[in-house]
């Protein structure tokens, strides 16, 4: 699986193209651009502006330039994940978490609706679980117990 670096250039004065020539020559490709503007005193963000959630398992970093792994997030997928993998039902999964004092970002108790809702960031974050060396220890005692 490829790894990528992601960096963030921010413009404090006009904008000036040959950043874009240094980075395309050194590698970089370009994947998105952010725009920002001052808004009017009567005029509310757009809609969609601002609603982009960050995934879950991952938190903005100390120096805010990019995303990093939320260790006790993190430990929350794994435990979901290991669950899910002996067959265990969401309601268990669910009673699990709140037992051992884990809680939804929002500070609520875990539900069947709630682990539901992070099947699609498990999916997302497996092959980076899978390739762990805690993983596999995890999953040669859970065979051994087979």
């Amino acid at each position: 699986m490829a790894q990528f670096e992601r960096i963030r250039d921010v413009i404090s004065g006009p904008f000036n193209p040959s950043i874009l020539q240094e980075r395309t020559a050194s590698g970089w490709q370009i994947v998105s651009i952010e725009w920002r503007r001052e808004l009017p005193a009567n005029e509310a963000p757009s809609a969609g502006a601002f609603n982009d959630d960050i995934p879950y398992g991952l938190r903005i970093s100390d120096d805010c330039t990019r995303l990093e792994v939320d260790l006790r997030e993190n430990q929350i997928l794994i435990q979901m994940m290991d669950l899910l993998v002996q067959d265990f039902p969401f309601s268990n999964i669910a009673s699990d978490l709140n037992e051992k004092g884990f809680r939804t970002r929002e500070g609520k108790m875990w539900s069947q609706v709630s682990i539901f809702n992070m099947l699609p960031r498990l999916i997302e974050v497996g092959p980076r679980l899978f390739s762990t060396e805690e993983w596999e220890a995890r999953r040669h005692k859970f065979w051994k117990s087979v």
